[in-house]
């Protein structure tokens, strides 16, 4: 969860009330949020460094660190998280955010270039006009975009932000992508030029923007944003240009976010304008820009829409728990900044849900606003109407059996990743991977982490080869899932729980093995007979050693496999001395 930094100092200004810590908390905890810690400047120097020096020099001013849900991106400023908890307090009403065309009807273009399709396709635009900064809510509005930027924006690889001092620029805007060598522009607080490719390799260094540079780092073009004098204002979604760069005297802001995503991007511009349209001349109004589109359609932004929704008093007294009328039901949510009246005569309740509220997507986050604006220790506590004999899951009752069966045998449990790679799985157990029903990562950000496994044995076989210095034999074993695709399933894939057991020692050890799976079969009362238990039958399989390797046959299918290990297998793991292996489909026994 976001965690949101506010001086006390500040917070008392603008709530215009002095509160202790503790009615500080309690505030948050109405309000859904939680106080998360109480500090300074020097407490958290110390306790990071452990430098009493450093922190001596540091403000001992009172920060708090409120924690506020992942989706309430209005919340993650001083500015939008105060205005939310007066409002709660009912001591202002929640203002009405208006998008306005300019004064001097000359509204800003920005045309987006079909040359950006391939790598960010989406730009969205916005004005801040006659705007005053101070240093407190300059450094809001910057903590803002971080905070958007690390949430919402995944990292940048979804929206990127970017703000202009629009005094400094010349419309009209445009947005395309050139090869990097093509680029070349002075960055953000840098005192000379720098092409796109040596931009990359200076942050490939900087502790910060390096996380950032993958995301356009491969493409052969790279997007950029230019002014009518071909001013370079930002490439995103990397840096902006130094030339544009905001400050406290700067009284016009350009917004422009790009995305790979239109949604988010509308929804990052809203609720940065939003929130900080308070300190424009004309409060809670937004000069609107005009973005055109590649093929010469023209959009307006922001948007900054509400939208109605209609609810029924009823099914929220149901599912909160609560008997209230549809007046307090209709105040209550108002409290959370969703304005709301009485319709149907009084049966339903009709809510305005503004830009910033984008977190309300179903009636269902209606209703947990309500509760919340109830108060959760106010909902009286009453047993259900219907009662329930909680048991075990059987499969997993199975599987805890086994494992204390396992442990009696003498082998030890080892836990492996569920993700594996696709030379595991195939490669090194002598399959092809065309050929195994493995769900695959889309984008792995390792080698280690391509496949969900589709056998228990590699991941044995791993653990055993990081033990190699262990005393002889070993004998591991693990009972888990593995996932395989099968399109008969909504989602496209499938769970079995495996019991996989491996013998590891200077004989591969079969008869041991051999005498695992009969105590198997024995603890399960199932016996040594084709018509009404088990068998096994000679078959071959590349992970096995040619004449080593049998099929566990139960009630006429196959459920597992044992065998000795192929040599080319053991090689391939890094492993130096023989081993046998059992996997058993354990779902059949149920």
């Amino acid at each position: 969860m976001p965690i949101v930094s506010i001086y006390r100092a500040q917070l008392v200004e603008v709530l215009g009330k002095d509160l202790s810590d503790d009615e500080f908390d309690e505030l948050c905890f109405e309000f859904g949020l939680e106080l998360d810690e109480v500090t300074s400047e020097s407490a958290m120097i110390l306790r990071e460094t452990g430098s009493g020096e450093k922190a001596r020099e540091a403000s001992d001013a009172i920060i708090y660190k409120v924690e506020v849900p992942a989706n309430r991106y209005d919340l993650l400023c001083l500015e939008g998280l105060v205005r939310g908890l007066q409002v709660f307090k009912e001591k202002m009403a929640a203002p009405r955010y208006k998008p306005v065309p300019p004064a001097n009807g000359d509204m800003q273009k920005l045309y987006i270039k079909p040359s950006t399709q391939d790598v960010r396709p989406h730009c969205v635009a916005a004005v801040l006009r006659n705007i005053t900064f101070t240093p407190e809510n300059y450094n809001s509005f910057i903590e803002l975009q971080d905070k958007l930027h690390q949430n919402i924006c995944r990292k940048r690889a979804l929206v990127a932000i970017g703000t202009h001092d629009l005094d400094t620029i010349r419309g009209p805007f445009f947005y395309e992508a050139k090869p990097p060598q093509d680029i070349k522009f002075r960055p953000l607080n840098q005192t000379k030029e720098y092409t796109a490719v040596e931009l990359m390799d200076l942050y490939s260094r900087d502790s910060h923007l390096r996380h950032y540079l993958h995301i356009i780092q491969d493409e052969p073009l790279y997007p950029v944003i230019t002014d009518s004098n071909n001013v370079v204002l930002s490439m995103p979604p990397i840096i902006n240009g130094d030339h544009s760069k905001i400050s406290l005297d700067t009284r016009n802001v350009f917004i422009e976010s790009t995305a790979t995503d239109l949604t988010k991007a509308k929804i990052v511009l809203d609720i940065l304008v939003a929130v900080f349209s308070q300190y424009c001349s004309e409060p809670f109004t937004v000069e609107q820009a005009e973005v055109v589109q590649p093929d010469s359609t023209s959009l307006i932004y922001p948007e900054l829409r509400y939208r109605d929704e209609i609810i029924s008093v009823d099914a929220i007294n149901r599912k909160v728990g609560i008997s209230e009328s549809a007046e307090t039901i209709a105040k209550l949510l108002t409290r959370m900044c969703l304005s709301s009246e009485v319709v149907d005569e009084g049966s339903k309740v009709k809510v305005v849900i503004p830009p910033t509220r984008a977190d309300v997507l179903h009636a269902c986050d209606i209703i947990e606003d309500v509760a919340i604006a109830y108060g959760y220790n106010n909902i009286n506590m009453v047993m259900p109407d219907t009662n329930t004999i909680a048991s075990e899951f059987s499969l997993n009752k199975l599987t805890d059996l086994l494992r204390f069966e396992m442990a009696m045998a003498g082998f030890t449990e080892a836990l492996t990743f569920s993700l594996c790679s696709r030379e595991d799985i195939a490669d090194k157990l002598g399959k092809d991977i065309s050929t195994i029903p493995a769900v695959h990562i889309f984008n792995p950000k390792t080698v280690e982490f391509q496949v969900a496994r589709t056998t228990l044995l590699p991941g044995l076989l791993r653990t055993l080869a990081s033990n190699k210095n262990m005393p002889l034999p070993m004998k591991l074993f693990e009972v888990s899932d593995v996932v395989l695709l099968d399109k008969d399933y909504d989602v496209g894939a499938r769970n079995k729980r495996h019991l996989c057991a491996i013998h590891y020692n200077k004989h591969p050890g079969f008869e041991i093995i051999h005498g695992l799976l009969d105590r198997f079969m024995q603890v399960l009362g199932i016996p040594h007979n084709k018509d009404v238990g088990f068998y096994i039958r000679a078959c071959d399989d590349a992970s096995y050693f040619p004449g080593r390797c049998a099929e566990v046959i139960y009630k006429n299918s196959v459920v597992g496999k044992l065998g000795v290990i192929h040599p080319d297998v053991v090689t391939k793991f890094e492993l130096n001395l023989p081993c046998a292996a059992l996997e058993v489909n354990i779902e059949p026994f149920l």
